[in-house]
């Protein structure tokens, strides 16, 4: 509870030298005071619970509209939240009873504002009449609602943001209707704003936060009534200017004298209209602009933006301007986005700019700096104020300021991006000088022509050209007639340049064909490019007659001009490349409407030519392509473009085969021009058959012969091989596509089952190739074609296809894994680099990418059951060593495998660790030290397979069970290299399984303990050198827990307990901790770690006797003299997951020994346990303890605390009495009192840049 004496009782308002109010108890009615706001906890609202204290409207009150409604009884809260009334009614209702008897409407009015806050307790007339500031505060303090930190303004739902805006409306329609005589009767508004001022400064957030808000609503309307006075006073003055002006005949002395009356009226009501606002804002605006809370400081920063535009006269000022100019470095995202927009708004007025240019000359940094701020909504707020910036003066942002924009027109955040775009095209392009005006509108000199000419050099100079999408994106917007006029750019590409002009270079027609092609394709597709869209959106159907119309344009365009510039640019392979990619986009039918055939033979000409005079990859891909975007059978121009690629493709094979012939002839010794004639023929027809079916060529016979020859001599130049590889692929998967649609016949059927088998055995033999690139191509088509001929290609009801599935053998799969540790797990040093740093660093991260994708098509295999889960034990092993590089993709793998077959996946990983294990002993002998990095190594990958089995332990329980198996009997399987009596070899790998004991149930420990003493003797379990630690480790780690399940049980539950103690958050009051409830739940959930033995019972947990449960417990499960220790370990043929009963056996001296000290062994561990769990219930009781202290108070979640420092205004002279920061809702009443003064400065709020920041 808040004490009364740390409550102020009087709310004085700041004053200035000019204009001043007194305090609230001077406005005061002598028989009635202000009701005065408190500090208590925030609550959430309950309607229907304002019963006490609730005021009953007085005779009167009831109009027609509210009868009407059925809302005669409601309060004003309850009539806003339920926004069926007009607020102009609900205003004037409340203007009639504040006529009638103003105590009883400022009573309703007082208890608006409290219930508005979420408070449940209301103010009632004799509360109102007789009781101080501070009794009101503490009375509505102790009401509020305890168990909910939720009130109006925090609540989520469409009527919750219904209310935020008709409590605003109702503001200002209030003030708006009594502008004219209630505001200045000296009792209204001094009583809200003492009760707004008083509650602005209490340690309740709901309190706080609603008043400050209200305050700052009505402040905005106060200046809009100053406004209007303003303009009033300026009216008047100039109607007695002119009436005093005039001839002393034409005079009217009477209505100087009402003129000079009315003025002074007005003036009166200025003076007392800036009173108001004085109070208003040094009363809570200087105090609350800073609060702890960022809603609170986003609304008056707000709110001060609205002031600053609305009447700039009186606020536009640097005094004014310096809180916005602070508050730009806010921590919070929210209040630095208020910060801009309530500044875009000054400076999109250019008529302000001149009273905006120290602040602009103080903060520019500040907002240059903004632009790349980590909240992408503030950042684009702060590119759009640059841009109005710039607007209004271009001297003012320097050229670094602007380039520290202009690259983030190729931001991935598209908002950023358009920004960005916006201000690179109003800083380059908008500035036109009257010469301009007089060019041509088309032509090589256009205006458009040299604005695409800056576009080209800038984006040259960006050196990103690879991104000329997303600088064609971010322009969209702001700059599509520019990006559009492709007649343009057409010409500045063919047409000669006028003389003085100086013609485009190479590089920029380069640049000038990308940014053309990117902007037809974003002009077609309507859509931003990957990477930068967050999916495609539903087109409106303007956007689609837009699309269809610009397609129709461009087809119309490039139909003409294509041919033209393939003709002029066809030596030039990435102008080509660009190029050819233009077709894609076309409407075909404009080719039969437009009458445009002779420009669709000359394009096919040109096609056929670039064909022939190439060999780049990329060219004759896109060619291809061009050639499959024009074979569409839709349109009538199939058959004239069918026949010219038949005619192409018989060209290209004829010479093939006539080529191969000739080169396969010459045998071991090819003419090296020969070779690349075939290489090149091979490019061609493999571009093409990737988007073309050439069955009806028979190209596997003369591939297969290609391939063959060079196996048998063995050298093949690598990129013939390569390409025939690639083109083989493409034969058996377009020989697939025909069988898979049912036309073929049974023979095709048969035959491309031995093609494909026949050609996997080449391209296995291919893998022991000389050439690195040869393997990486044969590996790669032999991972996609098992993937595709494996067993998944009878899925969908296509089992005709079984006689297709092909599955490795193990010679493949031996292959296969040899080639990924061969050529995947290697260093970044042993790639081979390339000369130059830059160059050397991109070299290595294609060739990273080029090995990830190696290795994940090899995973894949493995994902999808192609090849055997054991082989990724191989893999499974290097996942520490290559994580940075692989870590991903292995991880991955581990997770599908376990989700296919957790036992074989376990089995995997062990294997891995075996693996491993043996590497480690094969290098450094069997005397080995543990301490060495290979063995932790080894032991650190345990430990993160562990981590990935998760914590749900039922799921994984069977595949531990296995793993542990799998394990025992390795480090059991090899015999000690010292002979009888010693260690045997792999001994130490118990250390490593010991990391996957804590995912074993408790249960189960038993049954892996009983299993490990098969493999045990006598004497192996009294040794206690170093050298059988590790069996000593690991068998401590089975027996943690596993010697009395019941006990463990009880000790789970204290301490899981305690946790959930530390992590829920306890209610205020005693009676909503249900222990029993808790205890039966902890019980349920002990039931997973019981063992599911029948004969074993279950002992009800007893906190509160934890040590004489410990004690039965224990005796209960001491081993008898008559049981030996032999007995323990005697072997046993039954299911290994069910404990072993021990047998009764005669007793000699070594039993008795044994039993000794496995009596000792049990004494030591019930102590260790009994210590546990004194510990667990100490600190159970301990928590206890500090809970009930905490419930002695009720919790208050936002705490706000006063520093008794005041901070000094150097300009205003402002007082500053409190700092306000709410602490975190866990924090109790000591913690609160051992935290620093310093943690109430303003830089817990502010960055630190802004206590640098100077004052105006």
């Amino acid at each position: 509870m808040i004490a009364a004496q740390d409550l102020q009782t009087d709310f004085h308002y700041p004053h200035e030298a000019d204009t001043q109010l007194s305090s609230d108890t001077d406005l005061e009615d002598p028989e009635v005071r202000n009701a005065k706001s408190g500090k208590g906890k925030k609550g959430k609202k309950v309607p229907g619970e304002k019963g006490k204290g609730v005021l009953v409207r007085a005779p009167g009150r009831v109009n027609g509209h509210h009868q009407e409604n059925g809302m005669e009884n409601l309060s004003l809260f309850e009539i806003v939240k339920l926004g069926k009334s007009a607020t102009q009614s609900v205003v004037d209702d409340w203007i009639e009873s504040y006529k009638t008897d103003r105590d009883v409407a400022l009573l309703e009015l007082i208890n608006f504002f409290i219930q508005c806050s979420g408070c449940k307790g209301a103010v009632s007339l004799e509360m109102f009449r007789h009781m101080q500031n501070s009794e009101i505060i503490r009375k509505m303090t102790e009401e509020f609602d305890e168990d909910s930190g939720d009130y109006p303004f925090t609540m989520a739902g469409p009527m919750w943001k219904k209310f935020r805006w008709g409590f605003c409306e109702f503001i200002s329609v209030l003030v708006r209707q009594c502008q004219y005589s209630i505001i200045y009767d000296e009792y209204m508004m001094d009583t809200v704003i003492s009760l707004l001022t008083g509650l602005s400064d209490s340690q309740v957030r709901a309190f706080r936060h609603t008043s400050t808000l209200a305050a700052m609503k009505l402040m905005t309307a106060l200046v809009n009534v100053a406004l209007n006075l303003s303009i009033n006073m300026d009216n008047t003055q100039r109607q007695y200017e002119a009436e005093r002006n005039k001839s002393l005949g034409k005079r009217a002395n009477d209505r100087l004298e009402l003129l000079l009356q009315k003025r002074k009226e007005l003036q009166e009501n200025q003076d007392e209209i800036e009173n108001m606002m004085n109070a208003i804002f040094k009363g809570v605006f200087v105090h609350r602009y800073r609060d702890a809370i960022a809603e609170i400081r986003a609304i008056c920063i707000e709110e001060i933006g609205v002031w600053m535009k609305m009447y700039s006269d009186a606020f536009l000022n640097d005094s004014y301007l310096k809180y916005v100019g602070w508050t730009m470095h806010d921590k919070q995202g929210e209040v630095r986005l208020k910060c801009l927009t309530a500044l875009q708004g000054l400076y999109y007025n250019r008529e302000l700019n001149a009273r905006l240019e120290l602040f602009t000359s103080r903060f520019k940094d500040r907002i240059v700096s903004m632009a790349l701020d980590k909240e992408c909504d503030v950042a684009v707020q702060a590119i759009k104020l640059l841009t109005l910036v710039l607007q209004s003066s271009d001297e003012v942002l320097t050229a670094e300021d602007c380039e520290s924009v202009y690259h983030l027109v190729y931001s991935a955040h598209r908002p950023i991006a358009v920004a960005a775009g916006e201000f690179l095209y109003k800083k380059l392009f908008s500035h036109r000088g009257p010469e301009e005006d007089a060019l041509p509108r088309r032509g090589r000199q256009c205006l458009n022509a040299n604005l695409i000419k800056t576009t080209v050099f800038f984006f040259l100079e960006s050196e990103l050209h690879e991104h000329g999408a997303y600088l064609v994106d971010s322009m969209w917007d702001c700059a599509s007639d520019l990006l559009k006029d492709w007649e343009s750019m057409i010409s500045l590409l063919l047409d000669e340049p006028f003389p003085g002009e100086e013609a485009l270079t190479d590089r920029q027609e380069t640049a000038l064909i990308e940014i053309m092609l990117c902007a037809v394709r974003q002009a077609c597709e309507c859509h931003p490019p990957i990477g930068r869209g967050t999916g495609k959106r539903v087109m409106t159907a303007k956007e689609k007659k837009t699309q269809l119309d610009d397609r129709t344009k461009i087809t119309e365009i490039f139909a003409v001009a294509l041919p033209l510039l393939l003709a002029k640019y066809s030596v030039d392979a990435e102008k080509v490349t660009n190029l050819l990619q233009l077709p894609q986009y076309f409407d075909l039918e404009i080719y039969t409407t437009g009458r445009l055939e002779k420009h669709l033979e000359a394009l096919l000409r040109q096609i056929r030519e670039v064909v022939e005079k190439h060999t780049d990859t990329d060219v004759l891909e896109a060619c291809s392509m061009t050639f499959h975007a024009l074979c569409n059978e839709e349109f009538t121009i199939f058959n004239r473009v069918d026949i010219a690629r038949s005619q192409l493709l018989d060209e290209q094979v004829d010479k093939f085969n006539r080529l191969l012939e000739d080169f396969l002839q010459e045998g071991e010794d090819p003419d090296e021009d020969d070779a690349y004639q075939v290489l090149s023929t091979l490019k061609r027809i493999t571009a093409f058959h990737n988007a073309h079916d050439l069955t009806k060529w028979d190209l596997f016979t003369s591939n297969y012969r290609l391939l063959n020859t060079g196996l048998q001599n063995g050298d093949m130049p690598e990129q013939i091989v390569i390409h025939a590889l690639q083109c083989t692929h493409y034969v058996i998967l377009w020989n697939l596509a025909k069988v898979s649609e049912g036309s073929s016949q049974k023979g095709e059927l048969v035959t491309l089952r031995k093609q494909m088998r026949a050609f996997c055995l080449m391209c296995q033999r291919y893998l022991s190739s000389v050439s690195i690139a040869v393997k990486e191509q044969a590996f790669t088509i032999l991972c996609d074609a098992l993937m595709i001929f494996s067993h998944q290609i009878m899925s969908s009801g296509r089992d005709a296809l079984e006689p297709l599935v092909f599955s490795p053998d193990s010679s493949l799969q031996s292959d296969l894994l040899n080639f990924i540790l061969d050529h995947v797990f290697i260093d970044q040093d042993d790639d081979g680099s390339t000369d130059g740093q830059q160059d050397d660093e991109a070299g290595k991260i294609e060739a990273l990418h080029k090995r990830r994708n190696l290795l994940a098509a090899y995973c894949k295999l493995i994902i999808y059951n192609v090849v055997e889960m054991s082989t990724g034990a191989d893999i499974f092993k290097q996942y520490m060593r290559y994580y940075n590089d692989y870590g991903d993709i292995i991880k991955e793998t581990m997770s599908k495998t376990r989700q296919i077959d957790k036992i074989q996946c376990a089995k995997t990983l062990i294997l891995s660790l075996q693996q491993l294990f043996n590497e480690m002993l094969s290098e450094m002998g069997c005397n080995f030290d543990r301490s060495t990095s290979s063995f932790c190594g080894i032991k650190e990958l345990a430990r993160r397979f562990s981590l990935t089995f998760g914590l749900d332990q039922l799921k994984t329980r069977e595949a531990i069970a296995m793993l542990h198996k799998d394990g025992i009997e390795f480090a059991f399987k090899e015999p000690s290299p010292q002979g009888e009596g010693g260690p045997p070899l792999n001994l130490a790998f118990l250390d490593i399984l010991s990391e996957f004991s804590s995912k074993l149930l408790r249960q189960d420990r038993k049954t892996v303990h009983l299993y490990l003493e098969r493999f045990m003797t006598f004497q192996m379990s009294l040794q206690r050198e170093d050298c059988w630690l590790p069996l000593i480790s690991y068998r401590n780690s089975l027996q943690a827990g596993a010697d009395d399940d019941t006990m463990s049980v009880v000790s789970g539950v204290s301490s899981r307990g305690t946790t959930r103690s530390k992590k829920t958050k306890i209610t205020p009051a005693p009676a909503k901790r249900k222990l029993p409830e808790e205890d039966s739940s902890c019980s349920s959930d002990a039931g997973v770690w019981m063992p599911r033995e029948p004969t074993v019972q279950q002992t009800p947990v007893m906190m509160s006797s934890p040590h004489m449960a410990s004690t039965v417990l224990r005796e209960a499960k001491k081993l008898r003299p008559d049981e030996g220790y032999v007995g323990v370990y005697t072997m046993s043929n039954e299911p290994q997951h069910t404990p072993l009963q021990p047998t009764h056996q005669a007793i000699d001296y070594n039993t008795q020994v044994a039993w000794m000290l496995a009596q000792r062994q049990q004494q030591e561990r019930a102590n260790i346990q009994n210590a546990k769990i004194r510990s667990h219930m100490q600190h159970a009781i301990r928590r206890s303890t500090g809970l009930m202290e905490d419930d002695e108070e009720p919790i208050v979640e936002d705490v706000m605390m006063s520093s008794e420092q005041r901070l000094e205004d150097l300009n205003e002279g402002m007082d500053f009495d409190t700092m306000d920061i709410d602490l975190p809702p866990s924090k109790n009443r000591r913690e609160r009192s051992e935290l620093k003064p310093d943690y109430f400065d303003p830089a817990s709020i502010m960055d630190d840049s802004v206590l640098n920041v100077s004052m105006f």
